[in-house]
């Protein structure tokens, strides 16, 4: 039953959440079903109602026919539950299709207990009610009996996939995956307090949630943070208290420091990603708020200002301290993307075969500049100007961007044989790190999440002799500069047959060997001619070959008028 139902949904829409299209699929199905079984509900004009009963089980396809009759219910509740978003009506609609698909999920585990079924099917007919009746009481909120109908599921599929081989049990251990997440769920809601940890790190392990559960998830957990924050009334940064009165702002700030964990657990780069994104967007939501409080107090905040010389009012370092956190934060997306592509230009390079284009220096270049960019902005925080200890931080890590920023342009430049640009660049990165390094001082703590210089002025370093010998070796090998300007030349191996080079191009996909479509070559055209003699031929006098046209008087004109002929 779930492999049959698995390989119908991946095949007809599922796999893009194109519930319709699957729920066609199945009526589609179910219509050549009855008539290959002529088991037809009446003609065009009288319908007439048959059930499927033990004594005509003698094909299987009588119990694909209900088990299609489920999947259709079933995909039109998932239809209507999206659309359900923007139309909450429609919400009665799809318990309506979620009953139908139970009902008919009954009726195929009643069929199922006849003595021509298998164990097997016997078994997974159970798991399939107990999973759409789980379903079913999830979105009425009984959650006792959504519980212990995914738990029989559970248990059903577990034993499945410890019987069958491992290929088999793949299948089954996928679904047990997809239903664990909505019993925790549902065990939180009962009262199990200890739920909400787990599933907050199954969102982690799994880049996020799906189905019936994605929203109800979310919701819960900005539910949570609502509670924690009514009793949140301030925050301190950079030793000064500012009260903090917006609800989306308090909940922002209790869930940062969860958002950060989980960003420091994240088993791979796309999960990484993921959480970067999520927190950029609740910080931007955050400020938005804050920033519309601004509006209407601009003139208090221009009053405070100069009773306080220059001291900016709650609401606007409040604002200051979103926007540092946004910025940090996006440093901190940043700089792990250019640890992946750093990774990545370690690697053996490969041929483009999927498709995907080669990271190259010049892509971490942009990165830092990025992050220059947005060391800048933090210098411009209002309120901020004269803190002398945060502008010291921010200009040492600056440098330490610096430094690899030119790092990475030095090596663009060595992939092209531009040997004294690079050289000049090294000398720059040692300038920057050596800088970093005699002002540090008192400030290594908040240099500690940056990368380290020492490694790379030991990079430097050896990169510098590196580039010295190949500097020396392209100097002195002729061939090696002749060789280039000869395949550069665009032309065809046709046309070089005197010449050796080394060409790789000539294995490659896209060898060059004649001029093709081939070149266009003048050829003489047609012949024209004109008879130039004609002006200067005398031809001979013909008067005495002209007979004289005799002179016609009246009789003439007469004869003609009245039709006769001379």
């Amino acid at each position: 039953v779930l492999q049959i139902v698995k390989e119908s949904q991946q095949q007809h829409g599922l796999r893009h959440g194109d519930f319709q299209r699957y729920r066609g699929y199945c009526s589609r199905r179910l219509r050549r079903l009855r008539k290959t079984l002529n088991f037809k509900m009446g003609n065009r004009h009288k319908f007439t109602g048959k059930k499927v009963t033990e004594e005509i089980l003698s094909d299987s396809r009588y119990l694909l026919l209900i088990l299609m009759d489920a999947e259709r219910a079933w995909s039109y509740a998932m239809q209507l539950k999206q659309e359900a978003n923007t139309e909450p009506r429609k919400r009665f609609h799809l318990l309506s299709r979620l009953r139908k698909a139970v009902k008919h999920a009954e009726e195929l585990e009643r069929l199922c207990e006849s003595n021509r079924v298998d164990a097997k099917t016997k078994l997974e007919a159970q798991a399939y009610m107990a999973y759409l009746t789980g379903m079913l009481r999830f979105e009425h909120q009984e959650w006792k009996a959504a519980m212990e109908a995914f738990n029989k599921c559970k248990t059903i599929y577990e034993k499945l996939a410890n019987a069958f081989t491992e290929e088999q049990a793949v299948l089954y251990n996928q679904r047990v995956e997809e239903i664990s997440p909505n019993i925790r769920y549902c065990a939180y809601n009962i009262g199990d307090q200890s739920a909400m940890n787990e599933l907050m790190q199954m969102r982690l392990r799994s880049g996020g949630t799906e189905g019936l559960l994605a929203e109800k998830l979310e919701a819960l957990i900005t539910q949570t943070r609502a509670k924690q924050a009514a009793t949140m009334s301030e925050v301190e940064w950079r030793g000064r208290t500012v009260p903090v009165k917006i609800d989306k702002v308090r909940i922002f700030l209790l869930g940062l420091a969860d958002n950060e964990a989980a960003i420091a657990q994240a088993e791979n780069e796309e999960t990484k990603e993921r959480l970067f994104e999520s927190l950029l967007s609740e910080c931007r939501d955050a400020i938005q708020a804050v920033r519309e409080d601004l509006k209407p107090d601009q003139k208090q905040r221009e009053h405070s200002l100069e009773n306080d010389s220059g001291k900016v009012s709650n609401i606007q370092y409040l604002h200051s301290y979103l926007t540092y956190i946004k910025l940090s934060t996006a440093i901190k997306r940043n700089e792990s993307m250019a640890k992946a592509l750093q990774k990545a230009l370690l690697q053996p390079q490969r041929s483009d075969e999927d498709g995907k284009r080669t990271p190259r220096p010049q892509d971490l270049i942009r990165l830092y500049d990025i992050i220059l960019q947005n060391l800048v902005e933090l210098t411009q925080l209002p309120g901020l100007e004269e803190d002398k200890n945060f502008q010291k931080e921010i200009g040492l890590k600056t440098l330490v961007y610096k430094a690899y920023r030119c790092f990475f342009i030095a090596q663009s430049y060595v992939l092209v044989k531009k040997w004294s640009e690079a050289l000049v660049l090294y000398e720059r990165v040692l300038k920057y790190a050596r800088e970093v390094q005699s002002g540090a001082g008192a400030h290594r703590n908040s240099l500690k999440e940056l990368p380290d210089v020492q490694e790379l002025i030991t990079q430097v370093n050896a990169e510098k002799y590196s580039l010295q010998a190949a500097a020396i070796l392209d100097a002195n090998d002729p061939h090696e500069t002749e060789s280039p300007s000869q395949v550069k030349d665009g032309k065809p191996l046709s046309e070089r047959f005197e010449t050796f080079c080394l060409d790789p191009s000539l294995v490659s996909k896209q060898v060059s060997l004649v001029h093709f479509p081939p070149g266009f070559q003048p050829i003489p055209c047609k012949p024209l001619f004109f008879d130039l003699a004609l002006n200067h031929v005398a031809f001979p006098p013909l008067e005495d070959k002209v007979e004289q046209k005799a002179k016609s008087g009246l009789t003439g004109y007469i004869k003609g008028i009245f039709g006769f002929k001379s």
